[in-house]
């Protein structure tokens, strides 16, 4: 049976406690947990947290978490996914020197300038702010230069929100972004949210008469290519008939009659 005193908490949210970090992880010693994984569990109050000194990897997605003091104890902390919380500031994240990627889709950023904490991070290479399967955003993703006020801010990003901004490959997401822009002349791709209806009248995706047969065009390439080809076709066709009669003559004088009457005087 549980505790009287723990149950006004559980009433208010669940709080993080030694017992569940132990369930959880399999670990006796808080500073033995490398991976956690505390997923949808209502969560508002990180409790103890701060004392899994050696955890490298951690998952708090889906709960109601407004602040991440304890966390700011977690130096080794790489891997840290707070996606659809209610975070309006990351700045005890600003201690974890050792973070790489960070995923806070579906939190309260107003601003670019909430994430100048990051700064010192330099190892801090893959940010999510924004993830479109699983709709999830922030408020400073509604303007359509966000991430390069983002990269502006954070030199040393290499990924954001799953695309490649800078080194190897990046020039294929750049090229894809200027497709979008030149198939919507809008600010961001697809049709605008705040748009009323009829804003924006769908149209065909080819132009008329895409899909209609088109004449053959007279060319002497093509007319010589054609009769090189039936040529070669009728040769083959030639081919076909003289080797099917090697086949039947060879057939006959391998059976038993052909082979009697080969030796008749």
């Amino acid at each position: 049976m549980e505790p009287d005193c723990e149950k006004p908490a559980e009433a208010e949210g669940v709080r993080v406690t030694p017992q569940m970090l132990r369930s959880r992880s399999g670990e006796f010693a808080l500073e033995s947990i490398l991976l956690l994984k505390l997923r949808g569990l209502g969560l508002v109050d990180l409790g103890c947290l701060g004392q899994c000194l050696g955890l490298e990897w951690l998952d708090l997605s889906g709960n109601a978490l407004a602040q991440l003091g304890p966390l700011a104890s977690l130096r080794q902390l790489a891997v840290l996914n707070v996606a659809n919380n209610r975070l309006r500031g990351l700045e005890p994240l600003a201690a974890c020197e050792n973070l790489q990627s960070l995923n806070v889709a579906g939190n309260l950023l107003a601003t670019p300038s909430q994430l100048q904490c990051l700064g010192g991070l330099r190892s801090l290479e893959h940010l999510r702010l924004r993830d479109p399967l699983a709709r999830l955003s922030n408020p400073l993703c509604a303007s359509p230069s966000y991430g390069a006020a983002v990269l502006e801010l954070l030199p040393g990003l290499k990924v954001i929100d799953g695309e490649r901004v800078t080194g190897r490959g990046s020039e294929l997401y750049q090229l894809c972004r200027d497709l979008d822009r030149s198939l919507w002349p809008s600010s961001s791709p697809g049709p605008s949210s705040s748009a009323g209806p009829g804003a924006h009248k769908a149209q065909p995706w080819v132009e008329p008469g895409y899909w209609e047969s088109q004449p053959v065009r007279s060319s002497s390439i093509l007319e010589e290519a054609c009769r090189q080809f039936r040529d070669t076709l009728q040769e083959c066709h030639e081919l076909d008939r003289q080797a099917r009669d090697s086949l039947a003559r060879a057939a006959q004088a391998l059976s038993p009659m052909g082979a009697a009457s080969s030796f008749v005087f």
